[in-house]
């Protein structure tokens, strides 16, 4: 294998192993995919969002970010307050799953406020500039002239995994067609939201 393509390889390990874990971003993609709900638009605004932070952290913007504590507080406390809302409307559900069902009555959320949820549970998590932007930048920033092979192989994980994410959840539906599977899914929602608040409240806090 060239050592371009085992740059493009150790850039899909590191995306895969930075996205591939329950958070803000990936409940909200599961639920859209869950409900069959404008699941394209809310992979696009994902994997745009990521080709555009990860082009950042590769071209070296990581070190900039890094050196922006007072940029990194704000955001924490931004992303704090509104993760906190969203677990508390994620706790709210619990109370009424059926509401949730992808056949039942209730009213499906419009295309602006799907895609503004998840522009902000995106832009307002500064993990995502740590981790993708400061981490992935700094570590593509060691495979020098082929850090782009690096960066490519970190979108195309990006892509495989929020395309399983959001059009592989209707496998699941079945197993959803029960009010109180969405109990437990919104249950867990609600509990890692608060749980990402709080600590991000703390991080900014302290200075990040």
């Amino acid at each position: 294998m060239s050592s371009s393509l085992l740059a493009a390889a150790a850039g899909l390990g590191l995306g895969l192993s930075l996205i591939v874990a329950i958070g803000a971003q990936n409940a909200f993609v599961l639920r859209q995919g869950l409900r069959a709900e404008h699941v394209a638009a809310v992979v696009a605004v994902c994997l745009l969002s990521d080709v555009a932070l990860i082009t950042a952290g590769v071209g070296g913007a990581g070190a900039l970010v890094a050196r922006a504590p007072g940029v990194v507080t704000v955001v924490c406390f931004a992303g704090a307050a509104f993760l906190l809302v969203y677990g508390l409307l994620a706790a709210r559900r619990v109370l009424r799953p059926a509401a949730l069902l992808p056949d039942a009555g209730g009213a499906r959320a419009g295309l602006a406020v799907t895609v503004s949820t998840a522009l902000a549970l995106t832009w307002l998590n500064p993990h995502v500039y740590l981790d993708t932007v400061v981490l992935l930048g700094s570590l593509a920033s060691t495979y020098e002239e082929r850090r782009w092979w690096f960066g490519a192989g970190a979108v195309l994980g990006s892509a495989i995994w929020f395309v399983g994410l959001g059009y592989g959840a209707r496998l699941l539906r079945p197993v959803f067609a029960r009010p109180s599977a969405w109990r437990v899914l919104d249950g867990v929602i609600a509990v890692v939201m608060l749980a990402l608040a709080a600590s991000l409240a703390v991080r900014g806090a302290t200075g990040g």
